[in-house]
């Protein structure tokens, strides 16, 4: 009888598959495209609304009535200066006070709540985005309007999916659905931002996102073309490849946009650290002191406020002089890095744009007036340009070729943008291995390249996951004794120890499956100690769930044994895969609640404490002496004291800095002030400490 039982078991643990399961997949598959629709029609009209509201804040700003570029010319000299600085002081405490993520491009915020927040954006940033761009972008701000329809449209689907309580997995999914919508409707281009979603913000090209991703996307430029027509973002020319031998041009282009992609994001990064940690002043008051700057570049170049895309049409209709190009492609840089690193709100793709067509023209009119029997006109060069230098800056050649293709609808330039995008991307990554993208994220101490799922186990300590309480088997136990162990236990792994109590091997219920129709011959000739797999490998207590993951991953085990490392032989517990995967959960909440307490709760003195739910509070907190010097990890501050590190204030020179979700191994100095969570009776100890 324990045979069939431990046999039924076996069989159960196989799993089964109903039709009712089916049907419930097919049902919940039907809800996630409807969905979709929804966001595709709202990510639609957003980025209509945006689009409008740029318009009437730059109509505003500047004089005249024609397009921005001849605006800006016609209104004079100091209200050019004055009227980028009233747009940085309006924009500056909106971000600061309202929604940080608002502030910068949007997309790293975008990816850093698929991989840390199952996709969890909160409703108010679509609004605060909107009103922070259009007016960094109407007053001359020099960054595009696609970041913020991108982070717009994914708030959107992450807040429906949130309003209808879906699954965090079929979440992300509904942020890249808005993220696809946001750059369809931008630039006119359904399949662009179809692949733009799953190239960049969910980096998974699997079928099943895909279909509803592609469904937004088609119903936002529906919207969109219903609104404004069937509109091309840029004058296209007509493209013509005249010879062969050309491409070996583009192989050229390629690399110089593989280059100057470089320098942008070394720029832009560069900006942002001075923003961030020279420039002594409050944060609100930074995009200020960014306006000024921009505002008094616009003197001289005022091709770089707004949009720029009158310039770029220039380029692209042949009429820009080479020189004037060649200058813009270095001031565009600096001016977008000044208005994102001073806090403006803006997007990376519509400069990438920008610079590309100033390289390809002024490329092209260097190559053809050497060869023009085999090149074509300079406007051709820098309508592929465009594509490389949005490959290699956001290392996404794909969406890159696309996005342009689309905008001329003319095959023959597949070739040589094909060329250029790779090459560029190539280029790039040879001096960085960060995209304009995710380099923010590193910068934040978030390893895209590991995923979210690793770089959150990487903050889950076996210590705390593990269970103390474990079935062993001795290695001289009979077949009958072992299949009596296993069917009593709940267990579904189990260490093999001797007689001296160390480990030896390892059984698992499917181990013994085999000697299972035998077991009545074998149970007493058969022990432990020759069904027991030595392949294995102990984890030690102070190891992280990453490494857990790992091994389990290694040896298809559900469990493995624990040991510490001063007697690496015995087992002190087990750690089960279920386990790690419920500290996954809980350690992705709190880092969601984390990132909310910190952007939310705005104590005016140290100490104040908020009580946010019964019988927990947020403290602000000058760290215990004994804290000083030390790490957050040497420390282990939610092991031994129960109470979790929200956030890190700096005091600089008189000016706070703050560090949402800190490192690590970030060294607690005596100006920092702690931003602490957790039960009350561990704060008042905390409190207490020397």
């Amino acid at each position: 009888m324990k045979f069939k039982t431990f046999y039924k078991r076996y069989l159960s643990l196989t799993g089964k598959l109903s039709t009712a399961a089916q049907q419930i997949k097919m049902a919940e598959h039907t809800f996630i495209i409807l969905l979709a629709i929804l966001i595709g029609v709202l990510a639609g009209l957003g980025a209509v609304g945006i689009r409008w509201l740029i318009k009437t804040v730059s109509a505003i700003s500047f004089t005249g009535s024609g397009n921005v570029y001849e605006n800006i010319l016609h209104t004079p000299w100091y209200w050019v200066i004055i009227i980028p600085v009233i747009g940085g002081a309006i924009v500056g405490p909106i971000i600061y006070f309202l929604a940080p993520e608002a502030k910068g491009h949007g997309v790293p915020e975008v990816m850093q709540a698929i991989l840390l927040k199952s996709g969890r954006i909160r409703p108010r940033v679509a609004f605060i985005k909107t009103i922070a761009s259009a007016i960094t972008i109407g007053t001359g701000g020099s960054v595009g309007r696609e970041g913020p329809i991108i982070q717009i449209g994914s708030s959107l689907g992450s807040t429906i999916g949130q309003f209808v309580h879906i699954h965090p997995n079929k979440l992300k999914t509904l942020v890249g659905c808005g993220a696809a919508a946001g750059i369809a409707a931008a630039f006119n281009a359904p399949i662009a931002g179809a692949l733009f979603a799953v190239e960049i913000i969910l980096m998974d090209f699997a079928v099943a996102q895909f279909s509803p991703i592609v469904i937004s996307s088609v119903m936002a430029t529906v919207v969109s073309r219903f609104f404004e027509g069937n509109f091309a973002a840029f004058t296209v020319p007509a493209y013509k490849l005249v010879s062969p031998i050309e491409i070996f041009f583009y192989f050229i282009l390629g690399t110089l946009c593989g280059l100057i992609s470089f320098a942008f994001i070394k720029v832009l990064y560069y900006s942002e650290d001075v923003f961030d940690n020279k420039v002594k002043i409050p944060e609100y008051y930074k995009p200020a002191i960014g306006g000024l700057i921009i505002g008094a570049t616009a003197l001289v170049f005022p091709q770089i406020m707004g949009l720029g895309y009158e310039t770029v049409n220039l380029a692209l209709k042949g009429e820009m002089l080479w020189y004037l190009a060649l200058i813009l492609i270095f001031i565009k840089i600096f001016a977008t890095s000044v208005t994102l690193g001073s806090g403006g709100s803006g997007g990376i793709f519509t400069p990438s744009l920008f610079m590309g067509a100033m390289v390809g023209y002024f490329f092209g009119t260097f190559v053809h007036s050497y060869f023009p029997g085999i090149t074509g006109s300079p406007n051709a060069y820098a309508l592929v340009a465009m594509g490389g230098l949005v490959a290699g800056a956001t290392r996404a050649p794909i969406t890159a070729i696309i996005i342009v293709f689309e905008m001329t609808n003319d095959y023959n330039i597949i070739l040589p943008l094909m060329v250029t995008c790779i090459i560029s991307t190539i280029i790039s990554s040879k001096f960085s291995a960060e995209s304009i993208y995710t380099l923010k994220l590193l910068m934040r101490n978030i390893n895209i390249k590991e995923g979210a799922d690793e770089n959150i186990m990487s903050a889950v300590s076996v210590k705390d996951v593990y269970s103390r309480e474990f079935t062993p088997i001795h290695v001289n136990d009979d077949f009958f004794k072992i299949i009596n162990t296993i069917i009593k236990s709940k267990s579904i792994d189990f260490p093999v120890l001797n007689k001296e109590s160390d480990i030896c091997g390892m059984i698992s219920i499917m181990d013994i499956k085999e000697y299972l129709s035998e077991g009545e011959m074998l149970q007493n000739v058969l022990i432990a100690g020759d069904i027991a797999r030595i392949d294995f490998e102990m984890i030690d207590e102070e190891s992280d769930g990453k490494s857990a993951i790992q091994l389990l991953s290694k040896y298809e085990y559900e469990g493995l044994p624990v040991c510490n490392k001063r007697y690496p032989r015995k087992v002190i517990g087990m750690l089960w895969r279920k386990d790690l995967h419920e500290a996954y959960m809980k350690e992705s909440q709190t880092r969601e609640l984390s990132s909310n307490l910190a952007s939310s709760i705005i104590m005016k003195t140290p100490n104040q404490q908020v009580h946010f739910w019964d019988g927990y509070s947020v403290i602000e907190m000058i760290p215990p002496k004994s804290f000083l010097n030390k790490s957050i990890r040497e420390l282990n501050i939610r092991a031994n004291y129960g109470v979790t590190v929200l956030s890190i204030k700096t005091n600089e020179s008189g000016f706070v800095k703050v560090s949402a979700i800190p490192s690590p191994d970030h060294l607690i100095k005596e100006e920092d002030i702690l931003v602490i969570a957790g039960e009350n009776k561990y704060i008042s100890v905390l409190k207490n400490l020397d």
